[in-house]
């Protein structure tokens, strides 16, 4: 493993949550490690395709990284971009079968539901535009 990985891993293991590239990269440099931002998604990129680090999109086109090692489960709200956590999964009890008889190795899977929530849902239905 690179000396970029080690410490981009070290951090993400710290602070125990989801995190953007560029917030990432802030917080190295706030610890005085410096990475250029370009090395920060490289080696996300890198830690990605080993399964080491998952990736989740938001609405408003922002990836997330954390450790692989959970599983991302939420409801997202078009409107204001909150993301609520759920737990249930149906698609947890797949796995197992899916890397069976797809001869598919998954490191990691998200579900997440797109609507409204509902202080966004309220002012839609009294007119009120929605600003994310």
């Amino acid at each position: 493993m690179t000396d970029s990985q080690e410490r981009i891993l070290t951090l993400l293991k710290q602070i125990d949550r989801e995190i953007s590239a560029q917030d990432l990269y802030i917080e190295l440099r706030r610890q005085n490690q410096s990475l250029g931002l370009t090395t920060v998604y490289r080696t996300l990129k890198t830690l990605k395709l080993k399964g080491v680090v998952q990736t989740r999109s938001l609405s408003r086109g922002e990836s997330l990284y954390s450790l692989a090692q959970t599983q991302q489960h939420y409801l997202t709200c078009l409107g204001c971009g909150q993301s609520i956590p759920i737990e249930d999964c149906p698609i947890c009890e797949k796995k197992a079968q899916l890397n069976q008889s797809q001869n598919f190795k998954i490191y990691y899977h998200t579900l997440e539901f797109f609507g409204l929530c509902p202080s966004c849902r309220h002012q839609l239905e009294i007119g009120v535009e929605i600003r994310a």
